[in-house]
């Protein structure tokens, strides 16, 4: 069978928080506790799905089930016991009677009658582990994610063409695109840690639905060029014959006449002239060109015939007037803690994921013989080291600092001059921050978040003073979340204050809010959040995600096609917001008084904010 999927559909869950606390939890292997919970999980949506008659089987549209994904690293890791859980994960999903075929992406001994399935940049080398299973591509990557202080990727559509075409040459019956239509993380859905809002992926139909062009065409005109060789492709086996170093043609001719065939140039840098069939081709770097009657050429990889399309972000007559603001009493964080212990906990076992943030607060005594510092006049320092992502330290009220991790690194460490201590009582609030959920790797029930220590105050005329096994108290949340600050439906009696008196403030730990009347039209719509720094976005209670305006950190020195794609290879956006535009859904709008709320962490200009319109042509 020869198939072209354009997409995932994906019923997808990311792993519980709350399965963390069921005793004896250990995930993805072969405990019982976390197969219980699969069992259950996996059985609720196939018989969603069966109630509805979406499965082929039944007359639906869905042709193939999933069972875990690309847990081959994990099976790895945990030895026996992987194995004993992936066999087991594929014999209980078989037992759902989906009438579809199982597969499993990114696993080599995938059991029968489950299918083994190759997802990357590129497949021509895969081969099922059994001959009679069919070669199958369930994700051909078109393009790559972005991270917050990281840049945009983009993936070359003639690399892509070039790879998809490389894989059917090779006797490739599946293609699903991974992803062919871009998203948007809604809320605190995206993972990672770090992953942007945005998860637009370079992919042919873009975050807002949009078509990015040349991707879109030059993948079109590649699935017609290849629906003309059907006949021949499904009626024999492809024969390989050498051309030369870097050159090959892959000729698929039938018993009943039918002939295709795949020229190849695998040459980076130079256009080779192929004689096939007494018939000499020109055939650019890096492509392949396909002759559905083994005489004509109707398309090569790299000859992109079709404009690249061009992006306006528009300003809308939109305007957001009379912005009211509401800042977080940072004093009163330890008249709703939810307890004291003295030692430092992790994070997600005291948030369970309902909140990004989580206090840290305790209390030190300066004697006034210790508030003399070393240097007549220099400040104290204080360290702080946290498992990330994020985190915010002030003393006695007032903002000290603030530091972040990376996708590459999240272990962060805070070092600095604090101007605020002063001899007496002084109050120490750290307010730890996650960027997102692990979303991959084994063993999630043990990873730590939050700051675990050591918190130490330097530079004091009697020594440092080592803070970890003071007594922390712990307040999960924001007030402003407690009070349900985004939603229209918040607490009305709250007293904001105009922004007319608040000119020429950027106070940390605000709430902003202000209406604002639809647009007209219907192009789609996003928030231009450059002015700001960190924090999250309501509309009309839709949380519309976080934002962060970090700048990308990356090489953005040129993108080329003809060679080996990788996500370093092509990246954009180096010295500007990793992501600047967040995705507002129309969906979401009301013609008249819509509300935005805006919680900045950091300080920035709301007056600054606008309502912009994406364009493409």
């Amino acid at each position: 069978m020869f198939i072209f999927a354009l997409g995932h559909i994906y019923v997808q869950s990311g792993i519980l928080v709350w399965l963390k606390y069921i005793p004896g939890m250990t995930f993805r292997t072969d405990n019982k506790p976390f197969k219980l919970e699969m069992q259950k999980f996996t059985q609720k949506i196939v018989q969603m799905m069966k109630d509805e008659n979406l499965f082929q089987s039944q007359g639906g549209p869905i042709i193939l089930s999933q069972i875990e994904n690309e847990y081959e690293p994990e099976d790895k890791a945990f030895g026996s016991a992987g194995y004993a859980y992936m066999t087991w994960a594929a014999s209980m999903a078989v037992s759902m009677n989906t009438g579809v075929p199982w597969v499993m992406c990114k696993q080599f001994d995938a059991p029968d009658p489950v299918i083994n399935t190759c997802n990357g940049f590129y497949c021509d080398y895969f081969s099922p582990n059994k001959p009679y299973k069919p070669t199958m591509w369930t994700e051909a990557w078109t393009g790559w994610f972005t991270d917050f202080g990281g840049p945009i990727h983009q993936r070359p559509v003639e690399d892509l063409a070039f790879a998809v075409a490389r894989f059917i040459q090779k006797g490739g019956s599946f293609v699903n695109y991974y992803m062919y239509h871009g998203g948007t993380n809604f809320g605190r859905t995206a993972g990672g840690p770090f992953i942007t809002t945005s998860y637009d992926y370079d992919a042919p139909i873009d975050e807002y639905g949009l078509i990015r062009e040349p991707k879109y065409s030059h993948l079109k005109n590649l699935h017609k060029a290849i629906k003309l060789c059907e006949k021949a492709l499904l009626n024999a086996d492809p024969v390989t014959a050498t051309m030369g170093s870097y050159q090959q043609a892959h000729v698929f001719d039938s018993d009943s006449g039918d002939c295709a065939a795949f020229i190849a140039n695998f040459n980076t840098k130079a256009t080779a002239t192929i004689t096939f069939r007494n018939m000499r081709y020109n055939v650019p770097p890096w492509s392949i060109s396909i002759l559905p009657d083994c005489k004509n050429v109707v398309y090569n990889t790299a000859k992109v015939e079709i404009e690249a399309s061009k992006v306006q972000m528009l300003a809308t007559e939109t305007k957001f007037v009379s912005w009211e603001a509401l800042s977080e009493d940072i004093t009163s964080v330890d008249d709703d803690k939810i307890g004291t212990v003295a030692a430092l906990l992790d994070q997600l076992n005291l948030t369970r994921d309902s909140s990004d943030y989580l206090w840290y607060t305790t209390g030190v005594h300066i004697s006034s013989s210790e508030s003399f510092l070393h240097g007549g006049g220099n400040f104290p320092t204080l360290t702080v080291n946290s498992a990330g992502d994020a985190m915010h330290i002030f003393v006695n009220g007032q903002l000290s600092g603030s530091v972040a991790g990376s996708r590459g690194n999240r272990k962060i460490k805070f070092t600095g001059e604090v101007k605020q201590f002063h001899a007496g009582r002084n109050r120490i609030s750290l307010l730890s921050i996650a960027i997102g959920l692990p979303n991959n790797g084994p063993r999630f029930e043990t990873s730590n978040i939050g700051i675990q220590g050591p918190v130490v105050i330097h530079g004091l005329d009697q020594g440092e003073k080592d803070l970890t096994s003071h007594k922390w108290s712990y307040k999960v949340g924001l007030k402003g979340e407690d009070m349900n600050l985004g939603s229209p439906n918040s607490f009305p009696s709250l007293e904001w204050m105009q922004k007319s008196s608040l000119v020429a403030e950027s106070q940390p730990l605000t709430w902003h809010r202000t209406m604002f009347d639809a647009p007209k039209g219907d192009d789609p719509l996003a928030l231009d959040m450059s002015s700001m720094v960190k924090g999250q976005i309501w509309i009309n209670g839709n949380n519309i995600g976080r934002y962060w305006t970090i700048v990308a950190n990356g090489n953005c020195s040129g993108c080329a096609y003809s060679a080996t794609f990788r996500p370093s290879a092509c990246q954009f956006g180096c010295g500007q917001p990793s992501q600047k535009w967040y995705h507002v859904p129309r969906s979401w709008l009301k013609p008249t008084q819509n509300l935005l709320v805006v919680f900045e962490e950091i300080g920035g200009d709301v007056s600054m904010i606008s309502l912009v319109k994406r364009l493409v042509t």
